[in-house]
C-alpha cells in the first residue's frame, strides 16, 4: 500500500481551500447580487388603496348626527374627549366636535384641523373651527377606503421614512431587540451570549439573539424554515448588507418590512401600518405606552396580540418599557405611568380587503383598460372613486329588507337576486352598486355580466323613436290597442297586453304610461324595427339586437350596466354620458395620474327626450309605476319604467329623479319563473333606496322648441278650460293639433279630420 507524500497532501489541501474558496466566493457573490437586486430596486409590492367619495360636512349639509358618528365608525375615528390625536372625535347631544385627518386628495392636501358641528332637523346647522376664530365653508373627512388589489401574498404597508419615525420606538426597538445595533456589523457575539443568560435567568425564551439585520434577512430575503442552511445564509447576508448599506438604510427598511400582525388575509408589515390598525394613529401621534406595545409584538404578534390576549399583551409590553428604563432611554417613573395606561388598542381595527366586491370589480376592470395587473397590485396606487357609502348601504339595506319579504311571498325555498346601479343624474358617476343579494359575494357579478331579456323598459326606445318624428307623432297620437298578429314565416306572434284585454284607441301617452303591448308593437312596426334598434344605439347600447318584432316587447338580452347608460341617457335629456366609477388616479407618492372627467355628446334632439320623460313621470303618476309614491312624496314627480317579461322571469324597474338614476333587476339565476312584475319586485328596491337617498324633484325643463298646449284627452284635439277632460301636454313647436274639440267653447273639428291613420 503506497502511502501519500506530504507534498500529495499538501496539494490535496491547497486544491481543497482553493475549491472551497472559489465556492464561497461564487456564493457571496450570488448572495451579494440578490440582496443589491432587491434593496436597492423596488422593495415592495405596494397593493392599490380604493376609496370612496369623502363626506363633505358645510351649512345645511343633508346628514344627521348619527349618520356622522356613523360614518366617523367607517373611518376608525376614535372616541376621545380630549381629541388628543387626529382621527378623534367626541359627541354632546346634537353637537360633534372632531380632529380631522391630514389627507392627500386628488385636488389638494387637507391638512388636520379641529371643528364644532351642530345639528338640527338631520342636517348640519352650523360649521366653527376650533383651530381659529374663522368659520369653514366646508370640511372634508378624509375618504373610507372600500377595498384594495392586493398581490399574492397579501401583505399591507404604509411605507415610513426614517426621519419620521418617533424617537422613542427606536429607542425602544434597540432596548429589547439589538441594543447594540450601531456596534455590531451584522452579527452580534455578545448579543448571543446576552440573550442566553437572559433567558436562563428567565426560565424560559424571553430575548432573542438575532440583531436587527439578521431579522430584516430573514423577513426580507429568506423563508421560514429553520434550518441549518439558512441560518448560515442569513449571517452571510446579514454580514454583506452591513457591508454595502448604513445603518439608517437598514434601519428604515426594519421599520417598514418587519410583519406585525394579522388582519383576515391581510398581513399586517411596518410600523406604519401597525400603528393606524392597532391604534388609528399616525406614527407620529404615539405616545410612549404605545410605542412600547408596537415593539412588543415584534417578538410574536400572534402571540402577543393585544385583542386575543391582552394579559400576555400586557406583560410584554411592561418588559419592554422596563428594558427602556434599564438602558436610560426613559425615566422609571415614565415607564411607570407608560404601564398604567391601558392597551388603548382600537375595538375592531378589521379592514375589508374588498368591502364591496362587486363595485371593485368595475373599478379593476375600468382601470385595465389603461393599467397592467401588476401595476393594479404592486405600484401602490391610490384610486379615488365615485362611490358613496352612505347610499351603498341606503341599497344594500333596501335589498335586504326587500328580497327577505319577497322570498316570504313567492317560494321561500329559492332566494330571489338582484343587481341594481345608481347614479348622479348629473353626471353619470356611480354612487352605489350591488352585483348580488349578498353585499360581501365576490361571486359572479350581475350587474355587468348578467344579460337579461329587459321586457318593457324598451318600450321608451320605441315611442322615442317614434316622437323623434314629430310631422307624424305627438304624445297626443291616437294609437290602436287591439289585436294584432305577426306571421313571420313560421309559427305567427300574437302578443297580448299584460291584462288580458284590448283598450282601443288610446293617445299615445297613455299607451306608454300604461304599459300597452298591442299599442306598442304597433307602433314600432309603423316606425321600423331596426330603426328602434338605432336608436338604442345612439342612447349609448352597443350590444347588437335582433331585429325581429318581438323586441319592440324587450326581448333583448341586457346587463343591467347596459340597462343603466340607456336611462342614464334619457336623465341626460338625450346626452350620452358614460357611467364612471373612478375619480381620478394617484401614483403612491401623490402626483396624479389620472383624471377621469365629465364625458358629454348629444345623441338624441332635446325636444323628442322632454316630450319622451314627460310621458315617463305620467308611468309614475298614473301608469304602472305609481306605487313608487308609497316611499317618495308625489311631488317629487319622478320618471321611469317598469319592466317584466315572459312568465315574469324578470322584474325591472329604472328611473329617475331630480338627482339619482337607477336601475334594479330582480330574478332567478336558473331562468325560472320569480313571479314578480316590474312594479312588485324591482320597484319595491328602487324605492325603498331612493326614499333615502334622493333629495331633489325632478322638475324638467323645457326646450326652446316646445310648447305647452291644452287638450282633451278623448281626442288629442285643442281644448280650454270648458272641457272636462282637458290637460296640458307638450308640443314641439310645428306639431301641435290646429283643430279645435267639439267641448271647446264655439270650437269645431274643421274639415281636417284630427285623426291620423297609422293602421
Amino acid at each position: 500500500m503506497t502511502v501519500p507524500s506530504t507534498r500529495m497532501i499538501r496539494k490535496l489541501l491547497y486544491l481543497s481551500v482553493l475549491a472551497s474558496t472559489i465556492a464561497l466566493t461564487v456564493y457571496l457573490a450570488h448572495q451579494d447580487a440578490v440582496i443589491r437586486e432587491k434593496f436597492e430596486g423596488r422593495r415592495w409590492a405596494l397593493p392599490a388603496r380604493v376609496y370612496a367619495m369623502p363626506v363633505e360636512l358645510y351649512a345645511e349639509a343633508p346628514i344627521a348626527a348619527d349618520q356622522l358618528v356613523w360614518m366617523l365608525d367607517q373611518l376608525k375615528y376614535r372616541n376621545d374627549p380630549g381629541l388628543t390625536s387626529q382621527g378623534s372625535y367626541t359627541r354632546k347631544g346634537n353637537e360633534i366636535r372632531l380632529r380631522t385627518r391630514e389627507f392627500l386628495f386628488p385636488d389638494k392636501s387637507e391638512p388636520s384641523s379641529e371643528v364644532r358641528v351642530e345639528f338640527a332637523g338631520g342636517s348640519v346647522r352650523a360649521l366653527e373651527s376650533l383651530d381659529s376664530d374663522d368659520h369653514p365653508s366646508l370640511v372634508r373627512l378624509d375618504p373610507v377606503q372600500i377595498g384594495s388589489f392586493y398581490p399574492a401574498l397579501k401583505e399591507d404597508r404604509i411605507l415610513v421614512k426614517l426621519d419620521d419615525v418617533p424617537r422613542p420606538l427606536i429607542d425602544a426597538l434597540l432596548a429589547v431587540e439589538d441594543r447594540d445595533f450601531y456596534e455590531h456589523f451584522g452579527l452580534s457575539a455578545k448579543g448571543i451570549l446576552r440573550a442566553a443568560w437572559q433567558n436562563i435567568k428567565a426560565g424560559g425564551f424571553v430575548q432573542g439573539g438575532s440583531t436587527l439585520t439578521q431579522q430584516l434577512v430573514k423577513n426580507f430575503f429568506l423563508s421560514a424554515e429553520r434550518t441549518l442552511g439558512r441560518k448560515i445564509s442569513e449571517a452571510f447576508m446579514a454580514l454583506i448588507l452591513e457591508a454595502r448599506y448604513s445603518k439608517a438604510a437598514i434601519l428604515e427598511a426594519y421599520l417598514n418590512e418587519i410583519y406585525l400582525g394579522q388582519d383576515g388575509t391581510r398581513a399586517i408589515h411596518g410600523f406604519g401600518l401597525a400603528s393606524q390598525y392597532y391604534f388609528s394613529r399616525a406614527l407620529n401621534e404615539l405616545e410612549l405606552h404605545h410605542v412600547a406595545l408596537l415593539v412588543a409584538l415584534v417578538r410574536g404578534p400572534t402571540y402577543y396580540d393585544p385583542h386575543k390576549h391582552p394579559e400576555r399583551s400586557r406583560e410584554r409590553r411592561d418588559r419592554v418599557l422596563d428594558a427602556m428604563a434599564e438602558q436610560g432611554f426613559i425615566t422609571s417613573a415614565e415607564a411607570d405611568a407608560a404601564k398604567r395606561r391601558p392597551l388603548d388598542v382600537v375595538k375592531n381595527p378589521h379592514q375589508a380587503i374588498s368591502r364591496y366586491p362587486a363595485f371593485l370589480d368595475l373599478i379593476r376592470r375600468q382601470l385595465q383598460e389603461q393599467y397592467r395587473p401588476e401595476d393594479l397590485t404592486s405600484e401602490g396606487l391610490r384610486i379615488f372613486t365615485t362611490l358613496d357609502v352612505f347610499a351603498q348601504e341606503h341599497l344594500d339595506s333596501a335589498i335586504a329588507k326587500t328580497l327577505a319579504r319577497l322570498d316570504h311571498s313567492t317560494r321561500p325555498e329559492e332566494r330571489l337576486e338582484t343587481a341594481a346601479i345608481f347614479t348622479r343624474r348629473s353626471n353619470g358617476e356611480i354612487a352605489a352598486f350591488a352585483g348580488s343579494r349578498d353585499v360581501e359575494s365576490s361571486g359572479f357579478n350581475r350587474a355587468l355580466d348578467s344579460a337579461r331579456q329587459i321586457g318593457s323598459l324598451y318600450k321608451p326606445v320605441v315611442y322615442l323613436t317614434a316622437l323623434e318624428q314629430p310631422s307624424g307623432y305627438t304624445v297626443a297620437t291616437p294609437l290602436l290597442d287591439e289585436t294584432i298578429k305577426i306571421d313571420g314565416g313560421g309559427k305567427p306572434w300574437t302578443p297580448r297586453n299584460y291584462d288580458g284585454r284590448e283598450h282601443g284607441q288610446v293617445p299615445l301617452h297613455t299607451a306608454l304610461a300604461q304599459s300597452y303591448n298591442l299599442a306598442t308593437v304597433r307602433l314600432g312596426l309603423a316606425v321600423g324595427v331596426e330603426r328602434t334598434a338605432e336608436t338604442l344605439r345612439k342612447l349609448g347600447v352597443n350590444r347588437e339586437v335582433e331585429t325581429y318584432p318581438s323586441l319592440l316587447l324587450g326581448a333583448a338580452n341586457l346587463s343591467p350596466i347596459e340597462v343603466a347608460t340607456l336611462y342614464q341617457t334619457l336623465a341626460s335629456d338625450g346626452f350620452v354620458t358614460p357611467l364612471r366609477g373612478i375619480q381620478a388616479v394617484l401614483s403612491h407618492d401623490g402626483g396624479t395620474l389620472q383624471r377621469f372627467g365629465l364625458e358629454l355628446r348629444q345623441a338624441v334632439e332635446p325636444g323628442a327626450i322632454y316630450l319622451l320623460n314627460t310621458i315617463l313621470q305620467e308611468v309614475m303618476s298614473e301608469g304602472t309605476g305609481r306605487s313608487v309614491y308609497a316611499y317618495l312624496p308625489e311631488n317629487f314627480h319622478v320618471a321611469g319604467k317598469t319592466g317584466t317579461t315572459n312568465d315574469m322571469r324578470d322584474s325591472w324597474f329604472a328611473g329617475f329623479s331630480g338627482d339619482y338614476t337607477g336601475v334594479v333587476w330582480v330574478g332567478r339565476d336558473d331562468n325560472r319563473s320569480a313571479g314578480l312584475t316590474g312594479a312588485r319586485g324591482a320597484l319595491q328596491i328602487w324605492g325603498a333606496t331612493m326614499q333615502k337617498l334622493a333629495k331633489e324633484p325632478l322638475d324638467l325643463i323645457p326646450p326652446e322648441n316646445i310648447v305647452m298646449l291644452r287638450v282633451d284627452r278623448q281626442t288629442g284635439l285643442r281644448a280650454d278650460d270648458g272641457c272636462p277632460d282637458a290637460h296640458e301636454l307638450p308640443f314641439i313647436k310645428g306639431s301641435e293639433p290646429a283643430a279645435w274639440a267639439p267641448c271647446a267653447e264655439g270650437g269645431e273639428t274643421g274639415g281636417d279630420s284630427w285623426f291620423r291613420r297609422l293602421f
